[in-house]
């Protein structure tokens, strides 16, 4: 007997009106809420069943030769009847104060207009000028034929010959270098553009010359980079840290971001793992290690074996030693140590001494996700909280009621994470003692919804590092700037592809570090580049503007600024 359409229907509807909350009996609820839970957990199975099918049969038909289905997201979410993007969740209207974008045009010429007499009536009185502004630009070549005077001295068998004005060499003017490299680091041109539109304006440059220019130029600016580095890292006693892909001459390898709100650096390293990290947060210095307290400390933290800690305390201690010398004390002394202890023994001894060299400020705090590799390495750590709340957004209930203990759980979320902001700006002891207690009211506390219990739970065991916070107020409660950052390098490697070779990479992390960092700082980025080619230097050094910012906003460093939120 088939059973008809209504009964099918009468099922999932009777399904998604339940809703254990509202029954009294607590056994009964209690079994309800498990069978509804385990609906979910099937759901899931199904789902992920369904993909690994349309695999295989995509692999099928790319075995026969024909095209598997198109992997086209969907417009909506299926599960969510509203939108649940945590851009709009937390954030809270703020009303907007309109300002005259003319304030900061500057003014490069003046010109009085005239209504013509025989047009006014007799009596048309004058009542002054009405201001208008118009922005424009004149795209013209000023190419330069320069005459060099040239003397010959008999007596000394040699040629005097002028030199050129400072800023001009080779084949190109400041001017034009700077337009070349304002474009394709600040404005994300490929080359290809670029010799397009140069062509486009009267200026005749080889694809070499071009190439050589993005690319081998960076020979003064590396210097700026480096001290933007060291000013950036002493300016706040914590530091955005986030990483992104990278391609060079088609291998992996990863780009670091460390930021705050004065600057942004780009260091490119071929891994990703915590000795990596640890060599970006000391400008790519070479790793020194040391055998000390601290390095033992966190031997125990890594649960690396007694025994191999015994042995290393037979080794010179508070002596530091290159990565060779390290590696060949190792390897004499502690024959049978397997590559993963070895691994973590490497990484305590780099830790250790990095916390007490001098050459590089010492970060204090990293704000960032909680990957791995990012842990340990500095005093404390406090986790993004828009990247938390992400880790919600993927649950996809089924069931009607946990989509409805979802919504309320993701508005008290966000609810708190403006609690905690408002604490930022005013922090208070009443105040702290009432978010810590509110944490695990949200936190603490099953909903019924298994998926999203289990997911509290892993939220709850960070609570020291997402409640950093209220210790230090200071500190952002998101890593947004640095995952930003990130993005931004991925627009340039998806524009131009990637780098071929590794002098490509370091101008790329060079040049996109001044790009980030001038913008931060309010200066143009073209003038700046201009200034430094044409060797003139009015624009002070970048370092020193982070100095003096510091100093105006008498340190520590702490902006509540502009809020963005990746969503992806």
């Amino acid at each position: 007997m088939t059973q008809n359409p209504e009964s099918k229907k009468l099922v999932p509807d009777l399904l998604q009106s339940i809703d254990p909350r509202g029954i009294a009996d607590a056994s009964l609820r209690q079994s309800i809420e498990v069978l509804l839970n385990l609906i979910e957990e099937q759901n899931l199975k199904i789902k992920s069943l369904e993909e690994e099918i349309q695999k295989l049969r995509d692999e099928n038909n790319r075995l026969k030769g024909e095209k598997g289905k198109p992997d086209i997201k969907a417009n909506k979410t299926s599960g969510f009847k509203k939108d649940h993007s945590s851009e709009k969740e937390r954030k809270t209207h703020k009303g907007h104060t309109k300002s005259s974008k003319n304030a900061s045009i500057k003014i490069d010429r003046e010109w009085i207009l005239e209504y013509p007499e025989s047009e006014l009536p007799a009596d048309a009185e004058f009542k002054g000028y009405e201001k208008v502004i118009i922005q424009d630009i004149s795209l013209e070549t000023d190419n330069v034929l320069f005459l060099k005077p040239k003397f010959y001295s008999a007596s000394e068998g040699k040629t005097y010959l002028a030199p050129l004005p400072t800023g001009y060499d080779g084949e190109f003017g400041p001017g034009i270098k700077a337009l070349v490299i304002s474009l394709y680091y600040g404005g994300n041109m490929t080359q290809g553009k670029l010799l397009e539109f140069l062509e486009d304006i009267g200026i005749s440059m080889s694809a070499g010359y071009l190439s050589n220019l993005l690319i081998k130029n960076d020979s003064g600016f590396e210097s700026e980079y480096n001290e933007v580095y060291i000013s950036g890292l002493e300016s706040t006693t914590w530091q955005h840290l986030d990483q992104t892909s990278a391609r060079v001459k088609g291998i992996n390898q990863t780009t670091n971001v460390v930021c705050n709100p004065l600057y942004t650096v780009y260091s490119t390293t071929l891994k990703k793992d915590r000795l990596s990290v640890l060599g970006v947060l000391q400008n790519k210095q070479k790793l020194e290690f040391v055998l000390n307290e601290l390095t033992y400390e966190l031997l125990n933290t890594l649960n690396v074996p007694v025994k191999w800690s015994n042995q290393l305390k037979l080794l010179p201690q508070e002596t530091v030693f290159t990565e060779s010398e390290f590696n060949s004390l190792l390897d004499t002394y502690l024959k049978k140590l397997g590559s993963q202890h070895r691994t973590r023994v490497l990484e305590a001894a780099a830790i250790a001494f990095y916390h007490q060299q001098t050459n590089i400020p010492i970060v204090q705090t990293l704000v960032c996700d909680d990957a791995p590799q990012f842990k340990l390495l500095t005093n404390n750590l406090a986790l993004c909280w828009v990247h938390e709340g992400r880790h919600y957004k993927k649950l996809t209930p089924f069931v009607a009621c946990h989509q409805k203990i979802l919504d309320d759980f993701l508005s008290e979320f966000w609810d708190y994470y403006r609690e905690l902001l408002a604490y930022s700006d005013s922090p208070s002891v009443k105040n702290k003692l009432w978010l810590q207690s509110r944490f695990w009211e949200i936190f603490g506390t099953e909903s019924g919804y298994k998926q999203l219990d289990e997911r509290k739970k892993l939220t709850a065991a960070k609570v020291s590092e997402l409640l950093l916070v209220l210790e230090y107020p200071e500190l952002p409660l998101h890593n947004n700037p640095a995952e930003l950052a990130a993005r931004t390098m991925v627009q340039r490697r998806n524009i131009s592809y990637a780098t071929q070779t590794s002098e490509g990479t370091k101008a790329w992390d060079i040049f996109m570090s001044l790009v980030a960092t001038t913008r931060k700082l309010g200066i143009s980025f073209f003038k700046y580049i201009q200034d430094r080619i044409s060797k003139n230097y009015d624009i002070p050094s970048l370092g020193d503007v982070i100095r003096d910012k510091c100093v105006q906003n008498h340190q520590p460093l702490f902006w509540q600024d502009e809020l963005f939120c990746m969503s992806g």
